[in-house]
Order: structure tokens, then sequence, then C-alpha cells
């Protein structure tokens, strides 16, 4: 397949590096510093999956000069997709279809509303990764996996090519029977961890370890649990307890990467994942108090990295 990685970040760079090592034909799209790195020495991805380097590694900046692909991962931050799916334009042919990777659960709408529905599938993954450096990925954390399928849920040839494309790749991948629980399910968890992460300043093993810390976390998954039943979302208290059971299997040290960005002072995904969960509930009038108390906590960290709030 050929197939376009556009955001070779953390999670673009190892699952695209992945495609790319396994003999897929995978063009990178990368900017500055990260593209002449690409473009000049490979990509190098340490991974504790083992460590692997793609050389030469196809990289552009322009999609235009990529032209048609097969398919296209998505890896910018959340907050970035509505920019990206106008600048992939050049990429998506009458039959290219568009995966994306992000956290929270509105990217797929996102995409769809400036490509087109058929040209979009539903997608997710798991992976504690991040730049370490131009042209370097590095894999810290979490058994990096996969899970993408049709908006509508049907099965598909494409779809399938891909799934076949990632296991070739060996790379633990999925076409969930309803993408649309998956990514809820990934939601639930994902947004409630980091949150609170990002709230206390402190890794996995201290959240998940201090009574008042726990119950926090677990009572802002449960709204998330509402949230998602309210949108006729086939959540269950099984996706509670999936979603505790993948945080109490995290390494102590890990950190979420919207608590990394946060910590870090950077642009962070706080308005796709706490925010999103507030606004949705309000929309549903589902209560959402834990998400509400996160999202209005970080947000001045959240406007001063983005140069919006000077004191």
């Amino acid at each position: 397949m050929r197939i376009a990685v556009f955001g070779t970040g953390g999670v673009g760079g190892y699952f695209g590096g992945r495609l790319a090592q396994a003999g897929e034909d995978v063009v990178f799209i990368a900017r500055g510093e990260h593209l002449r790195a690409l473009r000049t020495h490979g990509l190098k991805v340490e991974s504790l999956k083992g460590d692997f380097l793609v050389q030469p590694a196809q990289a552009a900046e322009d999609p235009a000069e990529v032209g048609f692909v097969d398919a296209v991962l998505v890896g910018v931050k959340a907050w970035q997709v509505t920019e990206a799916a106008d600048r992939l334009r050049p990429l998506v042919g009458p039959e290219t279809f568009v995966v994306p990777l992000q956290n929270g659960v509105e990217a797929p709408a996102e995409l769809s509303a400036v490509l087109g529905f058929g040209h979009v599938l539903g997608g997710l993954c798991s992976i504690i990764s991040f730049i370490a450096g131009p042209g370097h990925v590095r894999h810290v954390g979490a058994e990096p996996s996969i899970a993408f399928g049709e908006q509508d849920n049907r099965r598909s040839e494409r779809a399938e090519r891909l799934r076949q494309a990632f296991a070739r790749a060996e790379v633990t991948v999925e076409i969930p029977r309803d993408i649309h629980v998956a990514m809820w399910e990934k939601f639930l968890f994902i947004a409630s961890w980091g949150g609170v992460g990002a709230v206390t300043r402190a890794p996995v093993g201290v959240v998940r370890g201090l009574p008042e810390t726990r119950e926090m976390m677990e009572e802002a998954m449960r709204e998330i649990l509402h949230l998602g039943q309210a949108r006729r979302v086939g959540l269950s208290d099984e996706s509670m307890r999936k979603g505790i059971a993948f945080v109490d299997g995290l390494q102590p040290g890990a950190t979420a990467s919207m608590q990394r960005d946060i910590m870090e002072g950077r642009p962070s995904e706080l308005e796709a994942q706490n925010g999103a969960v507030v606004r949705l509930g309000r929309a549903a009038g589902i209560p959402t108090p834990v998400h509400a108390f996160i999202y209005r906590s970080l947000l001045p960290s959240e406007l001063r990295a983005r140069g919006q709030l000077k004191s």
C-alpha cells in the first residue's frame, strides 16, 4: 500500500515507521528540522519492542509533492485536526481513506466535514511515545496497538488491507465490531487519567495508588461512561473495568501525553479531552463536575501556553 503519515510525531513516527520497516510504501509529512533529519539520516525509532532505523525515509513537507495515496494516517494533535484536514487534501484521491489516531472522539467528524464521510474511518491507538529529537522517536510505555474501522461499522476490503499491512509489520491491530465504542472506551480512560495526572502533576503510579486521586479518576471515568450512554454509544460497566485495568497495568512512572504537554508549558489537547467532556455533557444534559473542575483548573495554563494569557 502507498501510505502517507501526516504528522510524524511519537504516534505517526512509530506506526508509520513499523509499516516502512516491513516494506510498505510509506511517506512521512513533516516540517523543519524533523523533515531535514528524516531526509538526511532517516527515521530512528527507539522502542521497548526493539530499536530500528528507516533509511532512506521518504519525507515531504508539501502533500502536493506526494499526490494521491491509498491511505493517510493522521498523527497530529487533536487540536490540529481541522487545519490538517485542509492541508492533506492533495493526498486524497477517489479511493483514498483517512485514519485519525488522535485522543478524543471528534476527529472523524472534523475530517469528514472537510473531506467527506466516505473518505474517513474511525481510529485510535495505544502507545506512550514522543519525539526525542529531529528524526528520532522514542517509545517508552504501553503495548503499541492500533484499531480502526468504517464509521458505519460495516466490514470493508480497504480496512482489511490496512489491517493486513499492520499485521505484517507485527503491530497489534484490530478492526473492532463497533469503532465508536472502541474510541469512547479509550476516551474514558485517557481523558480521566490525563486530566487527573495534569492537575496533580503526578505519574500514574501515584494517581492510582492514593485512594483520593484514584477515586477522582474513577469518578471522571464514570462521567464519560454516562455521557457516552446518553449519546447512544454502547458503553457498559465492562468499559469501566477495562479502563481501570489499563491504567492499573501501566508502569508507575507513566504520564499521559496531555499531562506532559501541560507540565512542560506546551499547547495541549485539553479542549479535545476534558473540555470536550464538559461541552458534550452540557449538550446532552449530563453533569460532568469532575471534568469541569479539571478543565477550569488547567485552562489558565493552556491559555498561557497558547499566548492568550500573559500573566
